[in-house]
């Protein structure tokens, strides 16, 4: 057994969190959109199968194909534009028989694979720094005007974290900071108007009940009606008539309140906490200073995005569209989150098992 451990690289605890988060969605999203199924099972065979092929690959390897990678992204981003499907006023997805993918998705791993290798080639200096935002400036513009606010943000704290990680003078960090400070201004004329007033009427959402406010309010009045033990699979009432919207996906946290109760949701959260831990962990044992960035990125994506998700459902944040990682419904989300999980896996392998 410890030789086919060896030789597979399997990380059991990393596994045995991933399988247990994805059962749990699995029975989460049976209950609340059963319609998702057994199409759905297409995307989690296909995301595992991901994983298992990725997690062989050694990082060095994918670091060859790095500026490949980066240009390859950018094609896939340009192609919603050309041949993409109009869903609800936004082109993000690319229809593929029975399946769509979501391009902004699928391609984030591999630009935080670009940018790690990008910025520990040498110590980093301002005018490096520089041309890094310039090359992260066009994914994120393409993502942005499709319109998706929360990947593009999510693509954006990736980058932030590589930063974190590489070999840089504070001073130049915090001067990379004040550059991002200073684009929001710009990065909020990009917005649609439904994305700003979700982010103005964060600070009340009372103001507007049946409309800008109503996804905060019955995202609350979810979690609160679940109490300690839930009202049992297929018996919450905001979700099983509706009042929940997007329960499969961005309030899935807050259907798991309601139907599993605290316990419940105390539980999906440990559970994601375990599996971001063991990212830590990955960081600590990587002996390359590019597979460490990579996953001090991809650590910074699935944190934010898991603190996002659940401070917006239990209205602590603004609603900006984020899923809950391995739980929320959305095969490109799905697999773009097994693909980044593998590739961690792979820069992890260069060091021993113990």
């Amino acid at each position: 057994m410890e030789n086919i451990q060896k030789r597979l690289f399997l990380d059991y605890p990393m596994l045995i969190g991933v399988g247990f988060l994805t059962v749990l969605s699995v029975i989460v999203l049976n209950s609340i959109a059963p319609h998702l199924f057994p199409s759905y099972f297409l995307y989690i065979v296909l995301a595992f199968a991901a994983l298992f092929i990725f997690m062989q690959v050694d990082f060095d390897v994918i670091s060859i194909f790095s500026r490949h990678l980066y240009v390859a992204s950018i094609i896939f981003l340009l192609l919603p534009i050309i041949i993409g499907q109009v869903t609800r006023g936004t082109i993000r997805w690319i229809p593929l028989g029975p399946l769509t993918i979501q391009p902004a998705e699928i391609v984030r791993p591999f630009l935080l694979v670009f940018f790690a290798n990008y910025l520990t080639q040498s110590r980093l200096d301002i005018k490096s720094i520089f041309k890094a935002f310039i090359l992260l400036l066009l994914p994120f513009f393409l993502i942005l005007i499709q319109p998706s606010l929360g990947v593009a943000v999510i693509t954006a704290v990736g980058f932030v974290g590589i930063l974190l990680a590489a070999d840089m003078d504070k001073k130049y960090l915090a001067a990379a900071l004040g550059i991002f400070i200073l684009l929001i201004p710009v990065g909020w004329q990009f917005l649609e108007p439904y994305q700003k007033d979700r982010i103005v009427s964060f600070a009340d959402p009372s103001r507007d009940p049946l409309g800008t406010g109503y996804n905060s309010l019955q995202s609350m009045i979810s979690i609160g009606s679940g109490k300690i033990f839930g009202r049992g699979l297929g018996r919450g009432v905001q979700t099983q008539l509706a009042f929940l919207p997007e329960k499969h996906t961005d309030f899935v946290f807050a259907a798991v309140g309601e139907e599993m109760g605290f316990v419940g949701a105390v539980i999906l959260a440990l559970a994601s906490l375990f599996v971001l831990l063991r990212l830590v962990i990955f960081i600590e044992r990587t002996s390359s200073p590019a597979a460490r960035a990579y996953v001090s990125g991809f650590f910074a994506t699935m944190f934010v995005q898991a603190f996002v998700h659940m401070g917006m459902n239990l209205g602590l944040l603004p609603i900006t569209g984020v899923p809950l990682p391995l739980v929320s419904a959305g095969g490109s989300s799905l697999l773009a989150t097994m693909i980044g999980l593998g590739i961690a896996l792979g820069a992890r392998k260069n060091i021993s098992l113990s």
